[in-house]
């Protein structure tokens, strides 16, 4: 239970239904630090830290994902799987995240460079390219075979990994190309702040007009929102739910910050079940 295991770290009080303490992450007099019972979450409005249990857990005890999940299952007398496939399996998605975040960062700097003109025309004409567009994290990738690749494969990242991850593919000539290359960016944030996907639009008329990562060891389509990682924040008691990124990021801009989209031309229970935990 969230609140158990913070408790055990942070005085808390009631406060509605909820529980408020002193954030353990920064310096504070007044507590801005909050956990959500019906979430399972946990935000400080002081700092920005958050997430859920697992997250807390790898902050304050300076732990990676695998050893905070080791940690919990102590705590609560279970025994950890200590197969082959499951540690696999953690590892991966470990290795996804801090890849995606790589990532990210690789296409903010190319949409930022000034060395792209149509993306930066594209991205004035939808009012992208400003506050918003930092906020969101917009970027570009250039059209280029492998830019991103060879960026990646210069962080220490192997060509398995790139594809597992789905930011790269292999060509007929074995060359791995960028999948998203010629696109603008818009990353796709979990509520607990990590990098878990990406959504590629095309600047003209190329189809498809949306491209967006398959599902991997650290993502699935059906069970992610996207702009949840903000929306969950808004002081409204609903979400408005959009069509797409844009819409989303428009909404935001007008100030709508409770705006969320699906992912793809579906939408499922389990994202319908996500939402529910933040707004009732």
């Amino acid at each position: 239970d969230i609140i158990d295991v913070i408790g055990s770290y942070v005085t808390l009080k009631r406060a509605g239904s909820n529980h408020q303490g002193l954030c353990p992450f920064h310096n504070e007099k007044s507590p801005s630090f909050t956990v959500f019972s019906k979430s399972d979450s946990f935000y400080c409005f002081g700092c920005g830290a958050g997430g859920d249990v697992i997250t807390f857990i790898m902050r304050v005890e300076n732990l990676d994902y695998m050893s905070a999940i080791e940690h919990l299952a102590k705590r609560a007398g279970r025994s950890m799987p200590v197969g082959a496939n499951a540690e696999k399996e953690i590892n991966m998605r470990k290795r996804i995240l801090e890849m995606n975040k790589e990532a990210a960062v690789f296409f903010r700097k190319a949409f930022k460079s000034g060395k792209y003109p149509k993306a930066m025309q594209y991205a004035a004409k939808r009012e992208l390219d400003g506050p918003l567009g930092t906020h969101f994290g917009i970027g570009y990738c250039p059209d280029e075979y492998g830019a991103l690749a060879n960026h990646l494969r210069r962080c220490g990242y192997t060509a398995d990994e790139m594809k597992a991850a789905f930011l790269c593919a292999e060509g007929k000539n074995q060359r791995l190309f960028d999948y998203y290359r010629g696109r603008l960016i818009f990353p796709i944030i979990d509520p607990a702040g990590n990098v878990v996907a990406f959504g590629g639009r095309a600047l003209g008329d190329e189809k498809p007009k949306y491209l967006n990562t398959n599902d991997t060891d650290a993502f699935r389509k059906g069970r992610n929102i996207f702009a949840l990682n903000f929306a969950k924040n808004s002081k409204e008691d609903h979400f408005i739910l959009c069509e797409g990124y844009t819409d989303v990021i428009a909404l935001h801009g007008a100030g709508f910050t409770n705006a969320v989209a699906g992912l793809g031309t579906a939408f499922t229970s389990e994202q319908a079940n996500l939402l529910k935990k933040y707004k009732e």
